[in-house]
């Protein structure tokens, strides 16, 4: 990695975070659901993001930027680990099951979808 690679990946987390705050909250509002939904929604988007950006096989400078910058801020393992802990402390072992499974599935799939959409 080069100091331009850095570079690029501070610019993209720049944009990233705020726009993961921007959408979490977003979707908080105007679905009316908790803190997890809206940290579910951005793990998905940016699932579906990074697997476009490495289906379409951009070269490094743009995985700094997008992959690693964007993306890494984007979306936010933090943040499920938290919500996930706080459920199983508040006894809410189904949410917390449910949280945890849908976070995998739906952004495994995000993923595999983002990458076929842009692969021939």
């Amino acid at each position: 990695m080069t100091g331009t690679d850095a570079l690029l990946v501070a610019l993209g987390a720049a944009v990233g975070a705020p726009a993961r705050m921007l959408v979490g909250h977003w979707v908080r509002d105007r679905f009316g659901t908790t803190a997890a939904a809206g940290t579910l929604a951005v793990n998905v988007l940016g699932s579906l993001a990074l697997g476009a950006l490495v289906g379409a096989g951009v070269g490094a400078g743009w995985v700094a930027l997008l992959g690693i910058g964007f993306c890494g801020a984007f979306t936010t393992f933090s943040s499920l680990a938290l919500e996930v802990w706080e459920a199983m402390a508040d006894g809410r072992r189904v949410e917390a099951t449910a949280v945890v499974a849908s976070s995998l599935v739906l952004g495994i799939g995000a993923a595999a979808l983002g990458w076929s959409m842009v692969r021939p």
